[in-house]
């Protein structure tokens, strides 16, 4: 039997589990999302227990791929085909006006379509 994870750990991990192929969550959002905690919080759980539910669906607000993650996160972006564009200098990042979910759909996987608009 597996260790019995936090209660707050739990609910972040739910959280991650309902954003949508395609789409992301802020630390941030995640934490108001709640209602409690704040990023650094919900990036601690990431970084604990994180690696069971889909880590590169909860992002930095800037938009930028987790350091020395990009390459797998880029991957599975391009897989779930969310929204990246270009910096500058040519890096890829999140489109965060496209890509950000507001949680509305309620639903795990939340496919549906219904009120999955991102924040502006």
């Amino acid at each position: 039997m597996s260790e019995e994870l936090p209660a707050y750990a739990e609910r972040v991990l739910e959280v991650v589990e309902r954003i949508p192929p395609g789409r992301v969550m802020t630390y941030g959002d995640v934490a108001e999302w709640l209602g409690e905690g704040g990023p650094r919080q919900v990036g601690r759980v990431m970084a604990l227990y994180g690696g069971a539910v889909p880590w590169w669906r909860v992002v930095r607000a800037d938009g930028l791929p987790l350091p020395d993650h990009e390459v797998r996160a880029l991957e599975h972006y391009r897989t779930e085909g969310t929204s990246l564009r270009l910096t500058a200098g040519g890096e890829p990042r999140l489109d965060m006006r496209r890509a950000r979910w507001d949680g509305s759909s309620g639903q795990a996987g939340g496919q549906d379509g219904t009120r999955d608009e991102a924040h502006t």
